[in-house]
């Protein structure tokens, strides 16, 4: 997660969205303000604004709503952040599952429809062969 600097997502209902990454996810909150919140995590920041309540920032243009943005958080046990996200009734697109990069990873739908990557590195079972 080192290479995220800054990731901003415009979000429908700020307080649903807070109540989500703080508590389903368990994402620090830094703070809430006017519209805003801000999130900070290892190696990243992550932005939320409500597009309603930022009009005197951001002006009466409003960015196209839906899903399409996608996050990634690094975690310790990816198996155990799923059965914790089921539990907590967070929406899981896909996964637990082993990539060939070298991740397992689960898919889950923030409140917004964005798609949240939880990824653990897993040792590959064979060294990439010299092309």
């Amino acid at each position: 997660m080192d290479r995220l600097a800054y990731v901003i997502l415009f979000v429908s209902d700020l307080e649903a969205s807070v109540r989500f990454y703080r508590d389903q996810l368990g994402v620090p909150l830094k703070f809430v303000d006017r519209g805003y919140a801000e999130f900070v995590t290892v190696g990243a920041r992550l932005g939320l604004f409500d597009p309603t309540g930022l009009i005197d920032l951001i002006g009466r243009a409003r960015p196209a709503p839906g899903p399409g943005t996608e996050v990634l958080f690094l975690v310790d046990d990816v198996d155990r952040e799923a059965d914790r996200l089921r539990e907590s009734g967070a929406t899981i697109l896909s996964g637990p599952v082993d990539r060939p990069w070298g991740h397992r990873t689960v898919h889950v739908a923030d409140p917004d429809g964005h798609v949240v990557e939880l990824a653990q590195e897993i040792p590959r079972a064979r060294p990439w062969a010299d092309a």
